[in-house]
């Protein structure tokens, strides 16, 4: 038997025996709250370690996208879901060849109710299904611990350990949890599927993405959630509508960090500007490039998510770009098939690499599909590798999508749905 990480232990302390459950999920995110809550509705004991004290993170995807809702309505959960405060996403438009924006989505063209993406911070999210699987006898989720490393046994991933990051007197600083299965959803820099050896599949992005806030006066006009694009050279703004403040995501060639950092925040608010003149009179909310904050943009997947013992799902098995805020959705649905086929086995004590190779067998196609979608979408809108193109849809896309219907509809339905969406478990419905 072999562990790796943990820390060290403050002189004279002993570590705890080692603890064990069932299933361990390392990340508190949306992947790992829903399987953790679905896995509890099987009766299955299941632990979710989440290595911050709340879930308050800026600059985090607040989309919950059509079939999540319908999911929360199949989970029972859908009433309480819709009395959270949230606005609607209806469309989704870029810039065509003259002043006007292209509608590139339609949501209003899906069926009802399930026609919009609900904007809705995520940590309200996180916390509303933390509470929803806190109801389950056989749910824990340990917040301030952090998973450090794999057990090993004869080869077999036994489990974690674990670091608790505010460990006082009388609380262990380390430990380890044992498990029949460990699911790393720690997101695209996983530390887990690192320690296990997988392997990824790396595909090129042209861009970063650097979030911040600017304030927003009551009486401007643009709806709530609404999204406005604008481009200029080699530079892009995408600025996300909110009640009192908007969030943009300023998007520059790839490896720009160090440069825009160098050059100091006036600079950087000049460039807002210059996207976005109407912003010129409140960018000196920018306070300094503190407050701007950078997303390595990745795209990759995992050849293989599991080894035995040991599954990734979400951003841990595929790190996908935020061109059509689908991530997050793409989790979401990894986490109910994980769940539909893993907790019989669980249950029954005996997960077997042939039940971990269902879940990528029935995930992988609909990954492979979204990641080619926003491949193709980056290379419209962005240009090649090298650097940003006009920004702008081609003039025969943008007729085709004002004439016909479909165009606006398929990208819709993508982006609201996904390829192959999935149905909460009969086990998890209430």
């Amino acid at each position: 038997m072999a562990s790796s990480g943990g820390g060290d232990l403050p002189r004279g302390e002993q570590a705890p025996a080692a603890e064990r459950t069932t299933c361990v999920v390392a990340g508190g995110g949306p992947a790992g709250l829903m399987l953790g809550l679905l896995l509890a509705r099987a009766g299955v004991a299941v632990t979710v370690l989440e290595k911050h004290g709340d879930f308050l993170r800026d600059f985090r995807g607040d989309t919950v996208h059509a079939s999540t809702i319908r999911l929360l309505d199949e989970l029972g959960l859908g009433d309480q879901f819709r009395r959270l405060p949230q606005s609607r996403l209806d469309s989704v438009a870029i810039p065509g060849r003259g002043p006007d924006l292209v509608q590139v989505a339609d949501f209003g063209r899906l069926r009802p109710p399930y026609n919009y993406v609900a904007m809705i911070p995520q940590w309200d999210f996180l916390n509303f299904l933390a509470a929803a699987a806190a109801r389950e006898p056989s749910f824990s989720l340990r917040m301030n611990t952090e998973a450090t490393g794999l057990l090993f046994d004869n080869g077999r991933v036994a489990g974690v350990s674990w670091r608790r990051r505010d460990a006082g007197p009388g609380r262990a600083a380390t430990g380890e949890l044992r498990a029949d299965l460990t699911v790393a959803c720690d997101g695209r820099h996983s530390l887990l599927r690192s320690a296990a050896g997988l392997r990824s599949r790396e595909y090129p992005v042209p861009f970063d993405v650097w979030w911040f806030r600017l304030p927003r006066r009551p009486d401007e006009p643009g709806p709530v959630a609404g999204i406005v694009p604008a481009f200029r050279d080699r530079e892009a703004l995408v600025t996300l509508y909110r009640k009192d403040f908007f969030q943009i995501a300023y998007l520059a060639d790839k490896g720009s960090d160090t440069r825009l950092r160098s050059e100091g925040v006036e600079r950087f608010r000049q460039r807002v500007a210059a996207l976005r003149p109407d912003f010129a009179d409140r960018v000196e909310a920018i306070g300094s490039m503190d407050a701007v904050h950078v997303l390595d943009v990745r795209l990759d997947r995992l050849r293989r998510w599991y080894r035995d013992g040991l599954l990734c799902i979400g951003d841990a098995a595929h790190a996908m770009s935020p061109a059509g805020g689908v991530g997050i959705n793409l989790a979401i649905q990894d986490a109910v098939a994980a769940a539909a086929r893993l907790a019989g086995p669980l249950l029954a004590g005996r997960v077997s690499g042939r039940d971990l190779a269902k879940v990528q067998r029935r995930r992988e196609p609909p990954t492979r599909l979204v990641q080619g979608f926003q491949r193709f979408f980056q290379g419209l809108v962005f240009g090649s590798r090298s650097g940003f193109g006009s920004g702008r849809v081609p003039r025969a896309v943008a007729a085709a999508a004002r004439i016909l219907p479909v165009l606006r509809w398929l990208p819709a339905r993508m982006i609201a749905f996904g390829p192959l969406p999935e149905h909460a478990p009969r086990f998890a419905r209430r």
